[in-house]
């Protein structure tokens, strides 16, 4: 076995190794993680989720998922876009989220353009930036995997272009994982492929 490569969890399924190191990772790392997303709402979902991360660990967004989604009305476009003053006192006093000025200001004024974009239009730019699978063997271990990438680089500079705040090339990778236009399990593993 490769150091940092696929390790055997609980039922004797290889993984990665990250998707073993708490409960809450299991069901993400398996169901989740690396599968295909699309679908405005569900993009913009995620690329706030992964805004607000940024300086933080994945699994303190994990866990407070259900609580942005209440406080964020599922992440809906249309619903966010239409967020006045009110919603942002009320979403800077949410303890069920991170209370971050800057990443909540973000995502407000984020959702108030992409309003303005036509539909499907978020999904078609951002899986313009999916590079071609069979360029990308599987990597062997975590320390093969990248934070940041040309691809990543790239969406990043197009979506700043755009007007979309808080969000760069490691912002814009992890997007890229977390929604299957990349597939980083590791060799072995048995969400590798989608399966």
């Amino acid at each position: 076995m490769t150091e940092g490569g696929a390790v055997p969890g609980p039922d004797g399924r290889p993984r990665c190794p990250w998707g073993l190191s708490t409960e809450d990772y299991v069901a993400y790392h398996d169901e989740e993680w690396g599968r295909p997303v699309h679908g405005d709402d569900e993009l913009f979902e995620r690329l706030c989720l992964e805004a607000f991360q940024s300086g933080l660990s994945w699994i303190t967004i994990l866990r407070r998922r259900e609580g942005f989604r209440r406080a964020f009305d599922g992440f809906r476009i249309a619903s966010v876009a239409g967020f006045g003053e009110t919603d942002r006192e009320r979403l800077l006093a949410d303890e069920g989220i991170i209370r971050n000025r800057a990443k909540v200001d973000a995502t407000l004024a984020n959702a108030k353009l992409l309003a303005t974009w036509s539909p499907g239009e978020l999904d078609s730019l951002i899986w313009s930036y999916a590079p071609d699978p069979a360029g990308r063997p599987a990597p062997r271990s975590v320390s093969e995997v990248p934070a940041v990438t040309d691809e990543s680089t790239a969406l990043a500079k197009a979506l700043k272009k755009r007007g979309i705040r808080f969000v760069g090339p490691t912002t814009a990778y992890a997007l890229m994982q977390a929604c299957g236009l990349v597939d980083d399990h590791v060799e072995g593993c048995v969400a590798r492929g989608g399966k």
